[in-house]
């Protein structure tokens, strides 16, 4: 997992973490948790990530370098 990439989208949106847990519908501890590593980052969580930042999960999870999300399915 990416973690740094996870922080840096958040940060150029300019959201706290507070803000990111509200939107997820979790507690702000433990988004921070996922942020810094104590915790893995359930699937549910991560593709919900992934949408909110318009990219792919390949990406979050640092399998890519392409931040586009692909196409979707038609």
């Amino acid at each position: 997992m990416q973690l740094d990439r996870i922080r840096a989208l958040r940060e150029d949106k300019d959201w706290s973490q507070q803000k990111l847990a509200d939107m997820l519908h979790i507690n702000r501890r433990t988004y921070s948790a996922y942020e810094t590593g104590v915790n893995s980052i359930p699937l549910d969580i991560l593709i919900t990530l992934a949408r909110i930042y318009d990219t792919s999960t390949d990406y979050l999870l640092g399998l890519t370098d392409v931040t586009n999300p692909y196409p979707p399915k038609k």
